[in-house]
């Protein structure tokens, strides 16, 4: 088994293309301090808006040290080559930990660069990774599991016509909610009532993704589970998200504050055991590995196999200081550097197991 007190080299791969970048270079900031806090070296490496691979000043984090997030990653830093940043120096183990949110980071491209290079990462493999990220993808998994979902209609923006919000509503009731089938931090979602608030929630959605998916409005409150290891997973106390406004979305989350977060929830005794069983079952259906956050609808007024509904899977959820997954892991007992460090432990061992199948020999 391989152990975190081994030399290693932790580089925290920041920024990105997606819609999510500013957010990344938040989660980058405090995965980096908390590592460091755990005298784990830390190498920064940044991808740009344009998909340039840059590395920062080198004391950049001293520099920083008081800061939320990590400097704008900006055309005047210099390039670096893939080569140089996914190849181990003599004496030391290299980790990889994509803080990347949304498409190009969190949806397996990454994650398969690194098995290509052999390279221990943190956080679910490919094909997790992959189907977590595509909304309309992961609501086929958990269905075929038994996980129990909201109703919900998938459809490409190609295929949208003036019938098609009137249709929804019909199907759906009213409000509905419109997303990006790929995208994360509630970023192009729209919450709608009405035909022609539905066309401009579809409108705005396929700004973001062609593939699109419409699921009926579930009233209740936002549940949060974070899940944490390989072959067996275990979950946090479950945290709720009271809203600001209407519902979560990407200004409540990371811009006003006006959310209120609470680690632990107050739910009942026999409510948090079902969702801390629900999260695991439904992160193994899925086939996650590492870390992730699942995030469910509690109606307490419901029938009790429709009173927890399984909204999504993060598989790299935020990683900032007010995000719920290092929060609910806090109240859990693992502080940041802790948590980060059984993450690496984590990676390492996935990546040791993985080795042990001789994948590349005949």
């Amino acid at each position: 088994m391989a152990h975190v007190t081994e030399r290693i080299r932790l580089v925290v791969l920041y920024g990105g293309r997606s819609a999510e970048h500013e957010v990344s270079r938040l989660s980058g900031s405090y995965v980096a301090q908390c590592a460091r806090a755990g005298s784990v070296e830390v190498d920064l490496v940044g991808i740009t808006r344009e998909g340039r691979w840059v590395r920062p000043p080198a004391d950049v984090l001293e520099h920083e040290a008081d800061k939320d997030a990590l400097p704008a990653l900006g055309d005047d830093l210099p390039a670096v080559s893939l080569d140089r940043v996914l190849e181990p120096r003599a004496n030391e183990r290299l980790v990889v930990f994509p803080v990347l949110h949304g498409p190009f980071g969190e949806d397996g491209t990454v994650q398969g660069l690194c098995e290509m290079a052999g390279v221990p990462y943190v956080g679910p493999g490919v094909l997790a990774s992959a189907a977590c990220m595509d909304k309309p993808v992961a609501k086929r998994l958990l269905e075929a599991a038994g996980m129990p979902t909201a109703l919900h209609i998938e459809l490409r923006s190609g295929d949208v016509t003036a019938e098609t919000p009137a249709a929804l509503l019909t199907d759906l009731g009213s409000p509905v909610f419109v997303k990006p089938a790929n995208l994360g931090s509630s970023i192009g979602i729209s919450k709608a009532a009405g035909a022609e608030q539905v066309a401009a929630a579809l409108m705005r959605a396929a700004s973001y993704d062609d593939r699109l998916i419409v699921e009926e409005y579930v009233p209740g409150r936002e549940i949060e589970v974070a899940v944490l290891g390989n072959e067996n997973l275990r979950a946090s106390a479950p945290g709720e998200i009271v809203p600001g406004g209407e519902f979560y979305d990407y200004a409540d989350k990371y811009l006003n504050g006006t959310a209120e977060l609470h680690a632990p929830a107050d739910l009942p005794v026999a409510v948090s055991e079902e969702a801390q069983s629900l999260a695991v079952a439904a992160a193994r259906a899925l086939g996650v590995e590492g870390l992730a956050r699942v995030d469910f609808l509690y109606d307490e007024a419901a029938s009790p196999d429709r009173r927890l509904l399984v909204s999504e899977i993060n598989t790299m959820p935020g990683f900032t200081p007010i995000s719920m997954y290092p929060r609910l892991w806090a109240v859990s007992g693992l502080d940041g550097p802790t948590l980060i460090a059984e993450l690496l432990r984590l990676a390492l061992d996935r990546h040791a197991r993985r080795r042990a199948h001789n994948r590349t020999e005949h």
